[in-house]
């Protein structure tokens, strides 16, 4: 019996096996097929139905989506001062956003990574951490009721013999909010550039008569440079593509805010389409800028 079983042919299953082992090519393409087919067909294919949906219209008397190539939706952003002006709003509150984290930040992500004991930086990185484990939405109306007129901040101000400081609803909250928000992908990315830096080099500069603003800036700052970059990239993005948070604490439009009345209030799919294809160029001359200065290595 032995005998024979040896000699049998091998199923079929073994003889695919057996091919696969010997091509290592088909092994890695039976690996990649699935994740690279999805980004291609649900990712690409999305961002490429947007870009040509751009070029269509909406037809003002039937309200019909003409599917005839225009560039009549690219024309009324550029000439429309009104969206120009949301661009422009957008743009630079999500650059604020991202200096004001970087500075809030990098002391924070230091003492993580340069001072705090084992014990300690577990603590911190914990309570860093811990905001995102609670709902978007959660933490938004949070954010609303302390900063509302005669909210907590007002009444722990008064407690001090303060004026009144809460900014209520408007754009300031939105600031604030947003920093709030995004804070921990900015300490976590620097605290990584941090942790890389040899002390070797602070001891040397040290030694050398080097100042501590010295060594800062001739030595910690272009070696962190690649994760205050790579922590802009989350910060900038975030909040490019946020409308929820400017709709719920101020009165302020963003390109999101637009896009989403366009398709879901006026129904007119190709300027939504179009106007969003903004923050999709704009991130990609960020992201241009910040390969660079070797963001992605950072991450």
């Amino acid at each position: 019996m032995s005998a024979i079983d040896s000699t049998a042919p091998p199923s079929a299953f073994r003889r695919v096996q057996a091919a696969f082992w010997r091509r290592r090519w088909a092994q890695l393409l039976l690996l990649l097929t699935p994740p690279v087919g999805w980004f291609g067909i649900v990712y690409l294919g999305s961002l490429a139905v947007l870009l040509v949906s751009a070029f269509w219209y909406l037809d003002p008397a039937t309200s019909a989506v003409r599917h005839e190539f225009t560039l009549r939706n690219f024309q009324l952003l550029i000439e429309s001062p009104v969206y120009r002006t949301v661009a422009i709003r957008t743009v630079g509150v999500a650059a604020l956003v991202t200096v004001l984290d970087m500075a809030i930040a990098f002391p924070i992500a230091y003492y993580m990574a340069r001072v705090a004991s084992r014990r300690v930086r577990s603590v911190l990185f914990v309570l860093v951490l811990l905001p995102l484990w609670a709902s978007y939405l959660v933490k938004v109306y949070a954010w609303r009721v302390i900063l509302a007129q005669g909210g907590p901040l007002d009444w722990l101000f008064g407690l001090i013999g303060l004026p009144n400081f809460s900014p209520g609803y408007s754009d300031a909250s939105m600031v604030v909010v947003f920093c709030y928000l995004w804070l921990p992908y900015m300490i976590i990315p620097i605290y990584a550039g941090l942790e890389r830096i040899p002390s070797s080099l602070l001891e040397a500069s040290a030694d050398l008569g080097g100042r501590g603003g010295t060594t800062f800036r001739r030595i910690v700052l272009p070696l962190v440079l690649p994760a205050l970059a790579a922590g802009s990239i989350f910060t900038f993005s975030l909040t490019l593509g946020d409308y929820i948070t400017p709709k719920l604490v101020s009165n302020s439009q963003f390109i999101g805010n637009v896009v989403y009345e366009a398709q879901g209030v006026s129904n007119n799919v190709p300027f939504a389409a179009a106007f969003a294809i903004v923050p999709v160029l704009i991130m990609g001359v960020y992201l241009l800028v910040a390969r660079r200065l070797g963001a992605f290595e950072a991450l």
